[in-house]
Order: structure tokens, then sequence, then C-alpha cells
């Protein structure tokens, strides 16, 4: 996000996901909350919406997004207590789009790294849809090279815990999101 034009904290802003060739995936409702040196965060109160063709889904409980510098993942981090925890869509491109609207975009790539609660663990979900996806859209080499890396060493870095894939620091940014619905 540009350094010049941030929404203040509070701020509504959309999370509009697409697919390679262009097609429309999910739209998030989300709050701008601010940045750290990890990159920009985004929150969704429990019950705001993400939408996509055939699926409308309420957010179960309040959740954060972290958007890094690089643009080649998302990461989720819902409230404690919920079955997952972490989710991390990669991405390519994903940025403020800086055309007025009030939005982060980006490219959804299929692969996702997923910690759940629940019993299931920690996993690199999708790897179905990213071989057909990588097939079907002609992702480059390089792309995929580099994001079939990145699904490995985030699955690392959550199982590790390193920030800011710890609770310590989502859980910083879900007490501002509270504090912004008071």
């Amino acid at each position: 996000m540009s350094a010049t034009v941030r929404p203040a904290p509070g701020t509504p802003v959309t999370f509009r996901w697409r697919k390679w060739d262009g097609g429309v995936h999910w739209v998030h409702d989300c709050v701008y909350l601010g940045a750290d040196e990890y990159g920009e965060w985004v929150g969704q109160p429990a019950g705001w919406r993400s939408v996509r063709p055939g699926r409308d889904f309420p957010a179960p409980v309040p959740n954060v997004t972290l958007v890094p510098p690089s643009g080649d993942f998302a990461c989720t981090v819902n409230q404690a207590g919920y079955k997952v925890r972490v989710y991390i869509d990669l991405a390519w491109d994903v940025r403020w789009s800086g055309d007025g609207a009030g939005a982060f975009t980006g490219i959804d790539m299929d692969l996702d790294v997923v910690k759940a609660t629940d019993g299931r663990g920690l996993w690199i979900d999708d790897r179905d849809e990213w071989d057909e996806h990588r097939a079907h859209y002609g992702y480059p080499a390089e792309v995929q090279r580099h994001l079939v890396a990145l699904a490995a060493d985030l699955e690392r870095r959550v199982g590790a815990g390193v920030p800011p894939f710890d609770d310590a620091v989502p859980d910083a940014w879900l007490a501002r999101l509270a504090a912004l619905a008071h």
C-alpha cells in the first residue's frame, strides 16, 4: 500500500480476489486497521460478509488479515477458539488498488496454508485445485516455483510460531479490531 495514501484505522475497505484470468472470486467487506513491520492489516468483525459467485459467507468470528509488502500471500487469523486459526491464501500481486475505490486486490493462486484447532492440524490445502489451475490458466514456471516454495516455507513458519504467525501479533490486531467496534 502506498505510504502516502492510507485510510484511517476504522475505514471500511473491500478485499477483492480474482482468478488468474481476471474472473471474479471472493469479495470481503473489511475495515482498515493499520500497518506494522509485517505489512498492512485489515479486519472483519463477526457477521461481516464474504461473497463469491454462488456463496455468501458471514464471518463466524472476528478475523484479521495481513497483506505483506511482497504481495504473494494474505494471512487471515481468526479469533482464538474458532476451528481454523490461520488461513493463508497464496497469491499474486496482492496490493492496495490505488484507484480511489478503497480496496485491496489480489489474484488467488489456489494453494492455502491452514492451521486448524479442531484436531486436523497444519497442512497445505487445495493441491488438486493448484494442479488443475496451473495447467488451465498456464501459470508461468517461475510463479509456480516461487509459490510452491513459499507454501512450504509458510507451513514451516506457522508451525514454528514465527511472528507474525504466532498468537501475539495477530491477537494485538484482533484487539484493535474489537476496540474499533466500541
